[in-house]
């Protein structure tokens, strides 16, 4: 008996030393978020062992035990209804909300999941519910865009299969089979989708049969540059759940089907450094030291090395590609986006990258909601029913159903 009682104390005390990583005392049900982060953590190293025994490559591996868990068939209900289809052979969910008395037709959102370029699906339980809420409260069509990931394809088939659905839903004979407004139509996506929608966006606004299609963009905790991984906010939660930094950096290597000895250089932005002359013309719209307000840049310095690996950029030009990073797109592109929301959050790598691209679409000219929740970490929306559901989880996602009820 006493042997077991050690046995079991030694294993508990083992669980919390792996669940337990230090928080800030501002995030959001920290307890819950450090399991979450435990359960992923174990799902990724999981898939590293069986990638390591040459069984699957990690990234299909570990999308595998996501959305086994995960998944949900298309269910209506009696106020929605949910068919899974396909838009120009892109596969799509789609959710009809219902009807409001006095419109004849609907407003739409065509949403873009998250998930590193990589993981996740429309069809998980986590997408279906937030645009199930979104088809009824708003009485609008979803189109949850299931494009393909990584490594069965790379950038930039992404943004061409959201593009081709897109195009194919906003087609006239389309949009009346669904009943949808041709005038109230937005584009959203969060994390990775909200890159994706935002290259979308800017795709748009440059193609005369598609300029001024879309009335709103909604983004997300977006991530929408890969040229400095230590701005405040990298610098802030370098080690933050759900997202640390150096996970954020593989994504971008695994996007660009690059090398992974690149990552360690990349983190210390060896990749634009000064004499990383394709960089120079790019940096000053990244240029934190003027995009953010003091409040988020703090006493954080920038990190800028003279010198560099140039060859970094010379096998991913993708890197200073503007459909990868819309945010260092040119100002003529950005002035003719459409009214944006931007949703960011304190404890997570990708503040700043929205953040900066809010002050540079407002000195296009766009107008621009910037929605920051100071308790709130990457992913945080997606999260709102049991055993996942967080507080700040609720109110991200209720806040940006308003404001799209608001402005669509």
């Amino acid at each position: 008996m006493r042997s077991s009682c050690v046995l079991l104390t030694a294993l508990v005390a083992l669980a919390a030393y792996y669940v337990y990583i230090p928080l800030p005392g501002s995030v959001s049900d920290p307890w819950k978020l450090m399991l979450l982060d435990a359960t992923f953590r174990g799902a990724q190293q999981v898939s590293n062992l069986i990638h390591y025994l040459g069984l699957s490559h990690h990234l299909l591996a570990l999308n595998f035990i996501i959305v086994s868990f995960g998944k949900k068939s298309a269910w209506s209900s009696a106020r929605v209804k949910v068919t899974d289809t396909d838009f120009d052979g892109v596969e799509v969910r789609v959710f009809e909300g219902p009807l409001k008395p006095e419109e004849p037709l609907k407003r739409s959102v065509v949403y873009i999941h998250g998930g590193g370029w990589a993981l996740a699906s429309a069809k998980i339980r986590y997408y279906d519910e937030l645009c199930t809420a979104m088809a009824e409260e708003l009485n609008a069509v979803i189109v949850s865009i299931e494009y393909r990931l990584v490594p069965k394809v790379y950038f930039p088939e992404q943004i061409h299969d959201v593009v081709r659905a897109t195009k194919y839903f906003l087609k006239p004979e389309v949009l009346q089979k669904y009943m949808v407004d041709p005038g109230r139509i937005c584009i959203s996506g969060d994390s990775a989708g909200g890159n994706l929608a935002a290259a979308l966006g800017q795709q748009f606004t440059q193609d005369a049969s598609l300029k001024n299609k879309l009335k709103l963009q909604a983004l997300i905790y977006p991530v929408l540059q890969a040229l400095d991984f230590n701005t405040p906010s990298y610098q802030q939660n370098v080690n933050t759940p759900i997202l640390p930094r150096y996970v954020m950096v593989k994504y971008w290597v695994d996007y660009f089907k690059g090398n992974y000895d690149f990552v360690q250089a990349m983190i210390i932005n060896n990749h634009t450094s000064l004499d990383v002359e394709e960089a120079a013309a790019l940096r000053a719209r990244l240029n934190w030291t003027s995009l953010l307000p003091a409040s988020f840049t703090k006493n954080y310095k920038p990190v800028v090395q003279t010198t560099g690996n140039a060859r970094i950029v010379q096998e991913l030009p993708q890197l200073l590609d503007a459909r990868s990073a819309p945010l260092i797109a040119d100002q003529a592109v950005l002035q003719l986006l459409p009214k944006t929301y931007i949703l960011t959050c304190e404890h997570d790598v990708l503040r700043d990258d929205g953040i900066m691209y809010a002050k540079r679409l407002e000195s296009a000219g766009v107008e621009v909601t910037l929605d920051h929740f100071e308790d709130g970490f990457h992913g945080c929306m997606i999260f709102t029913s049991w055993p996942t559901n967080f507080s700040v989880g609720i109110r991200t996602r209720n806040s940006y159903i308003k404001w799209l009820d608001q402005n669509l």
